[in-house]
């Protein structure tokens, strides 16, 4: 299914976003025996229409996930049409023998696809280099609403110290994430400014977490965890001590501290860290390309 193929809801996303939202809302849920035929009748048939049926049926969790990803500077529009493309990237290749409902596969494939477009739009610059801080990233909006923090502008000390605790990071750095984040869109507000006009919230669809979620979610962990092994393997000894010492250990290593350890310069550390990531993002890039192609 290409990446170009038209559907009139999708087009719709360029009239405007309330406009987009009441368009999929037209389409009903598939009961599991009608999605079971359809991605049967797809896959031996490659019946164009029974994909059409499969993608539009699910727009609105894409809608749903996408807007737990407003929080990034990113016009929610784009953020939306990334997920589409990792919806019809698992409608490609669901497999209903397995068992599983389609909105359960989905979801890796549409937050993978979501959170690629964010990486690509935020520098390492602007959401940290260490692990710590890409959790912070990713974390940061969820355990706000958890704690009933969605007002605007900074967060109560306490709540910083939550955060801070919880996600194994400074109260600077939580501070400082939030305020390069800008806040949070309430699910209350208005899809429009008429008064009658509908709240965000109407139209999500409630995808409670069960048993299936989790082992999805424990599936696209370990398939992570599995890329970033087989990419680091194309890293010599020092790349790849340099590498974890730096990128992926809890308390960063210093590149004094390192420039010690090989007799080198720190300069000279920087750059060979530099290179590492650049190596291991090529070949997690490239993972998950022939991931995607299985």
């Amino acid at each position: 299914m290409a990446r170009t193929q038209s559907l009139a809801p999708l087009a719709a996303l360029e009239g405007g976003l309330s406009r987009y939202l009441n368009e999929i809302r037209r389409f009903p849920m598939l009961e599991p025996q009608e999605e079971y035929m359809l991605a049967k009748r797809y896959h031996e048939h490659a019946d164009p229409s029974a994909a059409e049926r499969l993608v539009t049926s699910h727009l609105r969790l894409v809608a749903k996930i996408a807007m737990g990803y407003r929080g990034y500077g990113l016009p929610i529009s784009e953020v939306i049409s990334e997920g589409n493309v990792g919806l019809m990237q698992a409608v490609k290749r669901f497999e209903p023998e397995k068992g599983f409902r389609l909105a359960t596969y989905a979801m890796w494939w549409i937050k993978a696809a979501i959170q690629e477009y964010i990486l690509r739009s935020w520098s390492l610059v602007k959401m940290g280099t260490t692990a710590n801080q890409k959790r912070l990233f990713f974390n940061l909006r969820k355990i706000k609403g958890q704690i009933q923090a969605l007002e605007e502008g900074d967060l109560k000390p306490e709540q910083v110290t939550h955060i801070a605790v919880k996600l194994g990071v400074s109260e600077e750095e939580v501070i400082s994430m939030n305020r390069r984040l800008g806040g949070d869109a309430s699910l209350n507000a208005p899809l429009r400014a008429d008064e009658d006009a509908s709240e965000w919230q109407d139209w999500l669809v409630d995808e409670s977490a069960n048993a299936e979620t989790r082992m999805a979610e424990d599936q696209e962990l370990d398939s992570r965890k599995s890329l970033l092994k087989n990419a680091l393997s194309v890293l010599n000894d020092r790349e790849r001590r340099i590498f974890e010492a730096r990128r992926l250990a809890e308390d960063p290593v210093t590149l004094e501290d390192l420039s010690t350890e090989f007799g080198v310069s720190r300069e000279r550390v920087r750059q060979i860290e530099v290179r590492a990531f650049e190596k291991v993002q090529e070949a997690v890039k490239a993972g998950a390309v022939s991931m995607m192609a299985r």
